[in-house]
């Protein structure tokens, strides 16, 4: 077992490593990701491989991000303090931490399977996260009650753009989200609602997520 401060060391080089490679270019994403260190929101026996960049095992057949990823999908998301902010996908809750700590406030959160509602909790309350509301749900439906959203970002492919996100997106919000294939490659998309309701729509290139599952997304 790695103790925290060899774990603390391996993630700041980390985090120095995507600073030198010009992936992590704004400097609130790079406290945050110091603040909230990854290794903080995976099973113990993957801690020690916290700080590599590639996606790592978590419960429910899931997986948390490789860090580059979760840098590039904050920097599109360009979240502000006072911003009102949904994610679909809670994974770990790792995201939401770093959401959470770039707008200052709360955050809300929607997870389809049970027990990583309660691994994102668990994680969440041991790490001393505050403002992060779980929620046990269909992130394609968003989440009504909260909306209209500055920001929505979804950690999860889907086979198009969920209509009910759209819907509650404010009149200059912004929507980050992969689309594409079931299981293999999507395109990282920038969705923008311009002021008169319309569209605009940003590709980012390609990503690999796991499928967004429900109404809107993939079917089980």
């Amino acid at each position: 077992m790695m103790r925290e401060g060899e774990l603390r060391k391996l993630w700041e080089r980390t985090v120095r490593r995507l600073e030198l490679e010009g992936i992590l270019r704004d400097e609130r994403v790079k406290e945050a990701l110091l603040k909230w260190p990854r290794y903080l929101f995976v099973e113990e026996r993957y801690r020690r491989y916290a700080h590599l960049d590639e996606p790592l095992p978590i419960p429910g057949g899931q997986t948390i991000s490789a860090p580059h990823m979760v840098v590039i999908m904050l920097q599109l998301a360009d979240l502000k303090p006072g911003m009102n902010v949904l994610e679909i996908g809670t994974g770990s809750g790792w995201n939401a931490a770093l959401m959470a700590e770039l707008v200052k406030g709360e955050v809300y959160t929607i997870e389809r399977l049970p027990e990583l509602v309660e691994f994102a909790r668990r994680n969440l309350e041991r790490a001393g996260v505050r403002g992060v509301h779980v929620i046990l749900g269909d992130g394609s439906k968003g989440f009504p009650p909260r909306a209209p959203y500055d920001r929505i970002v979804v950690t999860a492919g889907a086979p198009e753009v969920p209509r009910p996100l759209i819907e509650q997106l404010k009149p200059g919000g912004k929507l980050i989200i992969p689309v594409g294939s079931y299981h293999l490659w999507q395109d990282l998309l920038e969705v923008i609602k311009l002021e008169d309701g319309s569209i605009k729509t940003r590709n980012h290139g390609g990503v690999a997520f796991v499928p967004l599952i429900g109404e809107y997304g993939w079917r089980e």
